[in-house]
């Protein structure tokens, strides 16, 4: 309970959440690259442009930014600094490209949080947002040397892109985004956040000409990362607003109830067809059975008056004993068919039961129980930085995933969990419905203060494992109340997945 009311007081005391950006979430992945010449122990050179993390280690920038470090590596030091926390990195050179203008530097201790590439089409007219450190503002800002080693959130520039074009065999993008020098190395966004180039150069403006900046084209970019091999975050789908991305995914709800209500009408149409040809054949056959019956009960009938007409023949003739046979086999006989004609069957048969409608009725579930593999839906969902595998899931009725995690359900019915990990600066909210056809993922990619401010909401209740204890599921309910609470109103991401339940006996190695 006092852990329960330090959580609540925890709650009180945080501040509004922070507004989700994607250019901001990529920003984290944005650093200055330094160069530091040395010749006997004296800082004789100075340099700096920007990069962008392709991997938690690995950092682009441009040839050029590092060429003194791949021509003297012995006098020149690489640095790295990251967009957020108190550290600078050292760093050395994994591989270069000075044709595409390209290097590869990889930090040797420390993690940055990495960028995807859009790898898919990038029409003229759209917008992009330039990211880095241009020296002009180093320069008006920069109270000392020590402020070009010390983090700091790179300068955002917005403009549109003009078009592609070679130069000297090298395909850039021309791009009206403010550039200027030290954003060399720096990336390209569009705006979602992915990565579209790595600008390089820009145009003077003489003679009041209006200014140009270029960015090697992604396509370059992912032929030096493989050239390099080097592995790559690549993202194909559109950038979607939010608000488009859940419209869009209405759309596709509305067109599945439609394939459904389509499918159920096909359905009844063949059920009531097969009802109908049912009754059809019932009714055949009762009237074939009654037509049977009367005309059986017709022939008893005539034998009886036939056998009937016998005794009297025979008592005519004195014949006694034939007689008394004869007219009780005529009675018997008699009997018989009128027996048979008044039990004889109606008209129109009754239908018989029908085996699959009984198999099909079934109760529904609380919560789906067993091995789930759940497909990601493009149709409905925002991806702007994650792959998309299948995910197995593994759920139980009490609310337990993958046989580790507890989720608790939420008012609207879902269960749910919020996952804070410690080291990767993103929050995930992982829900499920209770029919166990739709899995969600919202992701929310955080700077290092509302990351901190997470992670002291979710130290407050310590769940391990799955649990049913009323009281520590209320403490989950709370907690995960005052996460939300620091959230940003959006996720950056939303994926959402269509599931379907494997047979028994299948295995799966469940996601964390």
């Amino acid at each position: 309970m006092t852990r329960l009311f330090a959580l609540l007081l925890a709650l009180l005391s945080l501040t509004l959440p922070a507004r989700a950006d994607d250019i901001s979430a990529t920003s984290r992945s944005v650093v200055r690259v330094v160069t530091v010449a040395m010749v006997d122990g004296e800082v004789v050179g100075f340099g700096h442009g920007s990069g962008i993390a392709i991997s938690p280690t690995r950092i682009v920038t441009n040839a050029h930014v590092v060429e003194s470090a791949a021509r003297y590596p012995d006098n020149v030091a690489l640095g790295v600094v990251p967009s957020e926390g108190q550290k600078s990195y050292a760093a050395k050179l994994i591989a270069i490209d000075t044709k595409r203008d390209l290097a590869l530097i990889e930090i040797t201790e420390g993690r940055v949080p990495a960028a995807a590439i859009y790898s898919g089409p990038f029409e003229s007219g759209a917008d992009v947002v330039a990211l880095g450190y241009p020296g002009n503002v180093d320069a008006a800002t920069a109270q000392g040397a020590g402020d070009y080693i010390t983090p700091r959130t790179p300068v955002r520039s917005e403009g549109n892109l003009s078009n592609t074009q070679g130069v000297d065999g090298v395909a850039m993008l021309v791009h009206t985004a403010k550039i200027a020098r030290g954003n060399s190395g720096g990336p390209l966004l569009d705006q979602c956040g992915r990565i579209v180039g790595i600008n390089n150069a820009m145009t003077r403006a003489d003679d009041g000409d209006s200014p140009f900046s270029f960015a090697i084209a992604n396509r370059e970019l992912t032929r030096f990362l493989t050239d390099a091999s080097q592995s790559f975050g690549s993202i194909g789908t559109p950038c979607l607003s939010l608000a488009e991305a859940d419209a869009r995914d209405r759309a596709a709800l509305d067109a599945d109830a439609r394939a459904k209500a389509e499918a159920n009408a096909a359905k009844n149409e063949a059920a009531a067809l097969d009802r109908q040809l049912r009754e059809t054949r019932a009714d055949e056959e009762a009237q074939a059975s009654r037509e049977n019956r009367m005309a059986l009960a017709g022939v008893l009938f005539v034998i009886g008056a036939l056998s009937a007409g016998a005794a009297l023949m025979f008592h005519g003739q004195k014949n006694v004993r034939n007689a008394r046979i004869a007219g009780a086999a005529g009675g018997v006989l008699v009997l018989a068919a009128a027996i048979l004609f008044a039990t004889r069957p109606d008209a129109h048969g009754e239908l018989p039961s029908d085996p699959k409608a009984a198999d099909g009725a079934a109760a529904p579930a609380a919560l789906a129980e067993g091995n789930l593999l759940c497909t990601i839906r493009p149709d409905r969902s925002r991806i702007t930085m994650s792959e998309t595998p299948d995910v197995p899931v593994a759920i139980g009725t009490s609310g337990c995933v993958n046989g580790r995690t507890q989720y608790a359900q939420g008012s609207d019915g879902r269960w749910q969990r919020i996952l804070v990990p410690n080291e990767e600066a993103t929050v995930t909210i992982a829900s499920i419905d209770g029919a166990g056809t739709d899995y969600r993922v919202d992701r929310y990619f955080l700077d290092a203060e509302t990351m901190a401010k997470a992670r002291e909401v979710r130290a407050g209740v310590e769940i391990k494992g799955c649990s049913v204890a009323p009281d520590q599921l209320a403490a989950l309910a709370t907690q995960q109340d005052a996460i939300r609470s620091v959230l940003p109103a959006s996720p950056n991401e939303r994926l959402v997945y269509s599931c379907q339940k494997l047979a028994k006996g299948a295995v799966v190695n469940p996601a964390p």
